[in-house]
């Protein structure tokens, strides 16, 4: 769950640096990604060296084989991502901020061109993110703030793998650069919770091959439990925004009346999550599940990574376990409806239509 909390994509960069609405915003973002840039080393280069560090060696010559491997064997755009390395100055590569209305699930969102509108907003002046928070939340809405650790510039650019990636431990590396990767494959404009849940998938199923290619069966074992305990989460998640969405549903009138019902629905949630979700759980600690918060911007901010992940899964068990057909699947039925993917891949595995829920 780390994972989806910390990394990915959750900073689009082509939109942060060149179509961001503010100049203040624009000329940090310019500038912290222009360091980035200038400070990137070839990766083959570092390994070479006998100087470099033998965990970090080990390490980027992990990233590399990942590489190789989401290229060659399951046929994802690497493009020149995760080539170069970029050791930074801080442990913190940027903070990304998301928001919600109290009273109704839905998320307060950004616009930029080309990604299209994103329920999330990186920055890198970390008291501007502070600051923006604050903002929000005065404003009467819920607030996310949390830290990620990777990006994707969707091909874009060069992508280096950043020092604050590398502190990753192995399994969550491989699947960091897989999931980063396969932003470059394909990306739907104003898609972001299907992208990303998408991505949740080729990472997490692409690691577990990856390891199992390596003849590494107990690595890709506990990648595929974290996977199922991703899974678990997302249904969690799912359930939660449905319970949600019917409890704003009965009180139309009463914004007080809809908090009431949210507090109310989120207690029962805890109760939830501790005695029945946890023990389910193997690989995310007991403690996970008492101290995540809830509200409605942890809420949606879970569930752009984490919807309904077990479609994915559905036609990974149709194409056999074949991951890059899989892949080319997925692609296929999500550019034949770009306004709603989730409802092509429904439509393809003979499943019903969605039950709406305003988190999406």
């Amino acid at each position: 769950m780390k994972r989806l909390i910390l990394a990915l994509g959750g900073v689009l960069i082509v939109g942060l640096l060149f179509f961001a609405p503010t100049a203040c915003y624009l000329s940090r973002g310019a500038w912290e990604e222009g360091k980035i840039l200038a400070r990137r080393k070839p990766i083959a280069d570092i390994v070479a060296s006998k100087r470099t560090d033998p965990l970090v060696r080990r390490k980027l010559a992990i990233v590399l084989a990942a590489r190789h491997y989401a290229k060659d064997s399951i046929k994802l755009k690497t493009e020149e991502s995760f080539t170069t390395y970029s050791q930074l100055d801080r442990d913190t590569l940027v903070l990304v901020l998301s928001a919600a209305y109290r009273d109704k699930l839905e998320a307060y969102t950004w616009w930029f061109p080309i990604v299209g509108r994103v329920p999330y907003k990186g920055f890198f002046d970390f008291d501007e993110a502070k600051k923006a928070a604050k903002s929000l939340y005065d404003d009467g809405y819920d607030v996310a703030l949390r830290p990620s650790a990777a990006f994707s510039t969707l091909g874009w650019f060069n992508d280096p793998l950043t020092s604050t990636t590398l502190a990753r431990d192995t399994l969550d590396l491989v699947n960091t650069v897989i999931h980063e990767v396969t932003h470059n494959t394909f990306y739907a404009p104003g898609q972001a919770v299907f992208n990303e849940s998408f991505a949740s998938f080729v990472g997490a199923r692409g690691a577990a091959g990856f390891f199992r290619s390596r003849g590494q069966p107990d690595a890709a074992a506990h990648v595929d439990a974290e996977w199922e305990d991703d899974k678990v989460l997302g249904d969690f998640w799912t359930r939660l925004a449905a319970s949600l969405d019917s409890a704003y549903a009965e009180h139309p009138d009463s914004k007080a009346a809809r908090i009431e019902a949210r507090d109310t629905v989120y207690a029962r949630a805890r109760r939830t999550l501790v005695s029945d979700i946890g023990p389910q759980l193997r690989t995310i600690s007991p403690f996970y599940t008492q101290r995540v918060p809830l509200d409605n911007a942890s809420l949606l901010a879970r569930r752009v990574y984490a919807k309904d992940l077990d479609l994915f899964d559905q036609i990974y068990l149709r194409e056999a376990r074949n991951l890059r057909r899989t892949i080319g699947r997925i692609i296929a039925l999500a550019k034949s409806d770009r306004k709603d993917p989730y409802a092509a891949i429904r439509r393809w595995l003979g499943l019903p239509p969605e039950v709406p829920v305003r988190s999406s």
